[in-house]
């Protein structure tokens, strides 16, 4: 339970990098993890406390993200933290009474090319339903919409992923749950830079059968044409398409105890990757890829000491490699941090909680993010130093 897998060293690190370099054909390299930020440092947590989010880095090197408690009204966050360490909370939610500003930020934010940040909330807002935010790089916020301005919430509620941007400045998200009158299982919108909100889909529209999907979660992504393509979780889970003219198709069902999670990724081909949080060959999660034309392959499956239950997805370096988070398994049941070579090699980078107290932090839910030198960032939802607030997280780096 408290050993780490990581820190090889002498002949057995010489053995092990050996048989990686036979078995992947790629250097091997002992990883460090630091921990740049231990949250609910200050009295009442008034830093933050539980971050569920991946982090966005600017050109400066400065990592910014959000927690969903927390906060001077514990309503969570919008922080930033400086290459050396120093956070800042920009925002915190629930400042005006009802939280019209929002509430318990989930999803990962984006930034333009102004150093403004864009992000969603599942509840709060003018209705209570989740709002899209924009925030200065000064700390402050506009709201950009709020759900459910009409009855029955035609336009959606509770957006539980990330937004993106056109060249245009448009958003794209989805909703978890509304949509149109006969359909209330979520819904993939459009924001002007005005607030004008737009539906471009509502899932479930055969009440009965619900084939084109259900409960969108993770956000969407846009290729060059314009085309979203996002994850729902009805059911057993689908990988869809919003085409520029509206028109969704279900590109991928899964099968059954599968249960996508996280966000998609595309390759310049036009392949997909993502995780289950369950499924595979031992029930415990799995990495796949999905092509163009709908053909499933599964890179990984996982199995307990090698990570278990991914809660967001991956993302790809140059070489093709992938990374991500496990919640739990590793060497301590904690969660670690994995990559997976082209070929489908895994190599546990890190396993989280091999102290007693956590201090490393434990239990990620969001993924990591990579900078031009290989250096993967990210954040856990539990552990850090401070045992007494019984561990608000961290942000951490795992370093080559």
């Amino acid at each position: 339970m408290r050993f780490s897998g990581i820190n090889r060293r002498g002949a057995a690190a010489l053995a092990f990098c050996s048989l990686l370099l036979f078995i992947a054909s790629r250097p091997c390299a002992a990883q460090t993890e630091t921990v740049l930020y231990t949250f609910c440092s200050q009295p009442n947590c008034v830093d933050g406390a539980q971050p569920e989010a991946s982090l966005v880095m600017d050109k400066d090197g400065n990592l910014y993200g959000t927690t969903v408690g927390g906060g001077a009204n514990n309503f969570g966050t919008v922080f930033k933290l400086s290459p050396s360490g120093t956070e800042m909370v920009l925002y915190s939610f629930c400042a005006e009474a009802y939280c019209t500003d929002g509430a318990y930020p989930a999803s990962e934010l984006i930034i333009d090319k102004a150093g403004n940040l864009y992000g969603t909330t599942p509840n709060g807002g003018a209705h209570g339903y989740g709002m899209v935010y924009k925030l200065s790089p000064g700390g402050t916020e506009t709201v950009l919409y709020s759900f459910c301005a009409d009855r029955d919430c035609p336009d959606g509620e509770y957006p539980s992923g990330p937004v993106v941007m056109d060249r245009k400045g448009n958003l794209y998200g989805t909703t978890f749950n509304g949509g149109n009158q006969d359909s209330s299982d979520g819904t993939v919108f459009k924001i002007s830079p005005s607030g004008i909100g737009t539906v471009l889909y509502s899932f479930c529209l055969d009440r009965w059968t619900c084939t084109d999907g259900g409960e969108p979660k993770g956000g969407v992504i846009r290729d060059k044409k314009g085309h979203l393509y996002g994850i729902s979780t009805g059911g057993y889970g689908s990988l869809f398409e919003v085409s520029r003219k509206r028109h969704e198709s279900v590109l991928y069902n899964f099968a059954d105890g599968d249960y996508p999670n996280g966000q998609l990724i595309m390759d310049e081909e036009g392949n997909f990757y993502g995780t289950t949080f369950s499924g595979g060959a031992n029930g415990d999660g799995k990495v796949f890829q999905v092509s163009p034309g709908g053909t499933e392959t599964v890179l990984h499956t996982f199995a307990g000491l090698d990570g278990e239950r991914p809660e967001a997805g991956v993302v790809m370096d140059s070489d093709g490699n992938l990374y991500g988070t496990t919640y739990h398994g590793g060497a301590n049941g904690a969660g670690t941090v994995f990559e997976l070579s082209p070929g489908g090699t895994e190599t546990v980078l890190y396993s989280f909680c091999p102290g007693a107290t956590c201090a490393d932090g434990a239990y990620p839910i969001a993924g990591v993010i990579i900078d031009s030198k290989g250096v993967l960032y990210g954040t856990t939802y539990g552990g850090g130093q401070f045992v007494e607030n019984q561990g608000a997280g961290v942000v951490f780096k795992v370093t080559p």
